[in-house]
């Protein structure tokens, strides 16, 4: 009796967890894939804008472009994900890391995956969303990053203003000496050490 009701506890326990993971749907070429956020619902489209994939192991096709449009209700201050992609055997065959800054809801980004190396002619493609942060600084992330701690953007308050470090070059006969702002410099001149510092006017 007990390893009878051991079995059926487990088995709703992976029926839960099963229930909880958002399906990865693969798509045509042709067609918008989808991706969720870690909670399941819809959060980002993608469309395919090179069209010429036909891509081999002696010459794989490195790139592609892409539109990334937000379909949710958040607006994303970045997002990361993976465009993969299926042969007609649905044999992944080349998969390329996107990404994308500040998207607005209802907003579209062109976007390109640098580090794909496409082996096939794909038949199925799909997207998946690693990193979705939002304005507010929450993190929503897919797979197994969903379980990480939303992240805070820390609040930094203003004090002085002042002028961003610059970098100038001192040169002195034809020889250059690196100079920052407010960082002094110690020059050997003649036989005595000279120290120059370069400030901003008040």
């Amino acid at each position: 009796m007990k390893p009878a009701i051991a079995f059926a506890i487990l088995m709703a326990a992976a029926i839960g967890v099963a229930a909880q993971q958002p399906v990865e749907q693969r798509f045509s070429l042709t067609e918008a894939a989808i991706a969720a956020d870690a909670k399941g619902a819809q959060a980002i489209e993608a469309r395919l804008m090179t069209t010429m994939l036909n891509g081999s192991d002696d010459s794989p096709v490195m790139n592609v472009k892409l539109v990334v449009k937000n379909i949710s209700p958040s607006f994303y201050n970045y997002v990361t994900g993976w465009a993969t992609f299926y042969d007609s055997a649905a044999v992944r065959c080349g998969e390329g890391l996107f990404k994308v800054d500040a998207l607005a809801p209802n907003e579209s980004a062109e976007a390109d995956t640098p580090g794909l190396r496409l082996r096939c002619s794909p038949a199925t493609w799909r997207i998946t969303a690693t990193n979705l942060l939002t304005r507010t600084g929450d993190v929503a992330k897919s797979g197994a990053e969903a379980t990480a701690a939303p992240v805070e953007t820390p609040v930094v308050e203003k004090t002085a203003e002042r002028p961003a470090p610059m970098n100038f070059i001192i040169s002195i006969d034809g020889e250059e000496h690196p100079i920052q702002v407010n960082n002094p410099i110690v020059l050997k001149l003649g036989n005595r050490n000279r120290t120059i510092m370069l400030r901003s006017a008040p």
